[in-house]
């Protein structure tokens, strides 16, 4: 299953995250597979793309972080998945 997670920034926490992911504490947790990390250009925060069967891992990988981000994590499926869901429910 795919998640999408989005944080962001409080306090200005930019150059102690800045810190720790250079240090290489931006991994994901094992059992997690990141498809994708994209980052604001205004600094604001980000978004990656990960793929998992265990949510338990995204959580734990979340905790190392919650000091200095504000996560928002959902899961998400592809327009494939969505067209015929879509289509049953909406065709006429």
């Amino acid at each position: 299953m795919k998640f999408m997670s989005t944080w962001s920034f409080p306090s200005g926490n930019v150059p102690d995250a800045a810190e720790r992911f250079l240090a290489g504490e931006g991994a994901p947790e094992q059992g997690v597979t990141l498809l994708g990390r994209w980052h604001n250009v205004d600094l604001s925060g980000g978004c990656a793309l990960y793929e998992t069967d265990d949510p338990s891992a995204l959580y734990k990988g979340a905790l190392k972080w919650a000091d200095l981000l504000d996560f928002n994590t959902v899961a998400v499926i592809e327009d494939a998945a969505v067209g015929p869901l879509l289509a049953a429910r909406f065709k006429k």
